[in-house]
């Protein structure tokens, strides 16, 4: 044995004999390589789950949850919006066999969108900003301790940048 793990004292502090230090190393020799009882690694809960409970219910990443209604009109969007892409290729197909395409009028109707949608932008900012000029007057009146907190939100652009301005 090694001096730093032979026991030389026993039980009541007196020195071992060396037949008792013998039989103290065979005993720890003996629990060291005895078999550790086995622990189950897993376990399978049987028990029925409940049908419902009280957590409420948390929204899961990908498309929110939307009523039946709301889906069955974003399928019907999706579908019609689909449904006028053959028809408008078979037209370009034509008016380029044809040789009857002109890329000053293919130019024009491309950009019939985006000349309709800058007056409706510009309009709507203008209604925004007389809006911001006059803003309504709020009076509440309360009794108690109150909290109370406004959130200003400024959206610009083609391309949106917003910037929430939080006032606590």
């Amino acid at each position: 044995m090694l001096p730093d793990t032979t026991p030389t004292t026993g039980p009541a502090g007196a020195a071992l004999s060396e037949a008792a230090a013998e039989a103290e190393a065979a005993r720890i020799i003996a629990d060291a390589y005895r078999p550790t009882p086995t622990l189950p690694s897993a376990y399978r809960d049987t028990s029925p789950l409940p049908a419902h409970g009280d957590t409420p219910p948390v929204p899961q990443p990908g498309i929110p949850p939307m009523s039946q209604r709301a889906v069955d009109a974003s399928r019907l969007i999706l579908t019609t919006g689909l449904a006028t892409v053959p028809p408008g290729l078979i037209a370009i197909g034509i008016l380029i066999a044809s040789r009857q395409a002109d890329p000053t009028v293919i130019g024009m109707i491309c950009a019939a969108p985006a000349a309709v949608a800058v007056p409706v932008l510009a309009l709507a900012r203008l209604l925004t900003r007389a809006a911001e000029a006059a803003p309504d007057t709020h009076h509440h009146h309360y009794q108690g301790p109150v909290h109370q907190e406004s959130t200003t939100t400024h959206t610009r652009a083609v391309f949106a940048r917003t910037h929430n301005d939080n006032r606590h």
